[in-house]
C-alpha cells in the first residue's frame, strides 16, 4: 500500500524512506488488527513484566497517555526501558516521557509536540538527543491536530478537516497532514486534512479496573479514550482491580470498554513520580532534579536514569527511593486539599524546592 506524503515535509525533515511513516496511518492493518482481536469476556489480568514483554513489541508505534505526568503510565513506561525495547516510535501530546526512552535507545523515532515540564525545566536532553540523531523526529504536531487524528481513528473516519494548523509552519514539517481546498465551499477557503492515527500498543492508567478491562478513571481524559478505540493493542494498567459489580454500579467515569483492552495489570502508585487525580500529588522536586541536573550531560541523566528506573525492579522500590510510606500520604493529603476533598483551610502547599544550590534529598 502507497500513501500520499507532504512531500515539502518529508524534504524539511530529510526522510529518504518514506515507509518508516505508514504504521501510523495504515488503516487496512489497524482494521484487520481490530477485526482479529479477542473480545471475549475473560480475566486478563497479568503481571506488568508480562504485559510488556507480550504486547509491546520492536519496532512498535507507542502513544503515550495522560497529559505529561497527570495520570500517565510512568512506571509502565519504566518497564518497557528496563526490558529493552528497541526501535520503538513514540507519539504522544506532550511529549514529555520520550526522553528516558531515547536515552537507553529504546526510542528511534519520534512524533513531537510540545515536550517542556513547565515551571520545572525545559528538556534539554531531548533537544540534544534530536540534534544528535539519537532519534528522528518523523513529524511535529500541535496537541489539537494529534487529538483530532486519534479522533478520526475512533470514529473509523479516513481523517478530519481542520483549520487549527494554518498559522503555523508545522504543516511544513509534518508528511501526514494536507493543506486542501475545503470541497464544501465554492470560494477559495483552505482547510487542513488530518489523516486517522493508529498507534500500534498503548497503555493506558486508569484509577479502577474490573479483569476484563473496563476502565474507570477521573480528571481530564485527553486523547485516551481516542487512543483506547484506535491502538492495535492495549494495556490497562489499574491503581486497583474492583468486581465487575463496581463497575457496573459505581459506572461515573468508565470509559474504557474491555473489548479494546489486552492486557490489565493492578498497578498501585503506577503513575508516580506524576500525579493521580484524588489519589496522590506528583513529586515537584523529582521533575526538578530530572530537568535542572540530569538533563544536563549525558553522563548526569544516564546515573540519573539507572538508579530511579533500572535500579528500581517495580514501582515499590521507586517508592522507597521517592520517600516511602511519609512520600504517600503527604502526597494523597497535597492532591485531596488542592481537589477541596479535604479540608484546604490552613494546608500548607510549600516545599523545599530542589535547586542546583539547594540539593535536597527529599521529595514531598
Amino acid at each position: 500500500m502507497k500513501f500520499n506524503y507532504n512531500e515539502e515535509a518529508v524534504k524539511n525533515l530529510n526522510i529518504g524512506d518514506t515507509t518508516v511513516l505508514d504504521r501510523l496511518v495504515d488503516t487496512a492493518s489497524a482494521r484487520e488488527a481490530h477485526l482479529k482481536k479477542d473480545r471475549a469476556r475473560r480475566d486478563k489480568r497479568m503481571s506488568l513484566a508480562e504485559a510488556v514483554r507480550e504486547f509491546v513489541r520492536d519496532g512498535d508505534v507507542l502513544s503515550d497517555t495522560g497529559f505529561s505526568y497527570v495520570r500517565t503510565p510512568i512506571q509502565a513506561f519504566f518497564e518497557i526501558v528496563r526490558q529493552g525495547k528497541k526501535d520503538l516510535q513514540i507519539i504522544g501530546s506532550p511529549n514529555s516521557n520520550q526522553t528516558y526512552f531515547i536515552a537507553k535507545n529504546v526510542c528511534r523515532y519520534s512524533h513531537c509536540s510540545y515536550a517542556g515540564v513547565e515551571m520545572r525545566g525545559t528538556d534539554r536532553a531531548l533537544s540534544r538527543y534530536v540534534k544528535e540523531g539519537r532519534t528522528r523526529v518523523l513529524s511535529e504536531w500541535s496537541h489539537g491536530s494529534m487529538a483530532q487524528g486519534f479522533k478520526a481513528a475512533q470514529l473509523g473516519a479516513a481523517g478530519l478537516f481542520s483549520r487549527s494548523l494554518l498559522g503555523s509552519d508545522i504543516v511544513r514539517y509534518n508528511p501526514y497532514v494536507r493543506v486542501m481546498q475545503n470541497p464544501m465551499k465554492a470560494e477559495s477557503e483552505p482547510v487542513v486534512f488530518v489523516p486517522a492515527l493508529y498507534p500500534d500498543v498503548a497503555i493506558v492508567h486508569v484509577h479502577a479496573a474490573d479483569k476484563y478491562g473496563n476502565g474507570r478513571f477521573f480528571g481530564p481524559a485527553v486523547n485516551d479514550i481516542a487512543i483506547a478505540a484506535s491502538a492495535r493493542r492495549l494495556i490497562v494498567t489499574a491503581e486497583e482491580i474492583v468486581p465487575e459489580s463496581d463497575i457496573r454500579y459505581n459506572n461515573k467515569g468508565v470509559a474504557i470498554p474491555f473489548i479494546c483492552v489486552d492486557a490489565v495489570v493492578e498497578l498501585p502508585y503506577g503513575g508516580v513520580p506524576g500525579s493521580m487525580p484524588g489519589r496522590y500529588y506528583w513529586s515537584r522536586q523529582w521533575w526538578e532534579k530530572l530537568c535542572r541536573d540530569a538533563m544536563m550531560s549525558e553522563e548526569k541523566i544516564q546515573e540519573f536514569i539507572d538508579y530511579w528506573i533500572m535500579d528500581s525492579n517495580d514501582q515499590y522500590g521507586f517508592l522507597e527511593k521517592l520517600g516511602g510510606v511519609k512520600w504517600m500520604i503527604e502526597s494523597q493529603r497535597q492532591t485531596k486539599a488542592e481537589e477541596y476533598d479535604n479540608e484546604d483551610d490552613g494546608f500548607d502547599f510549600s516545599y523545599e524546592e530542589w535547586t542546583n544550590a539547594n540539593p535536597v534529598e527529599k521529595y514531598y
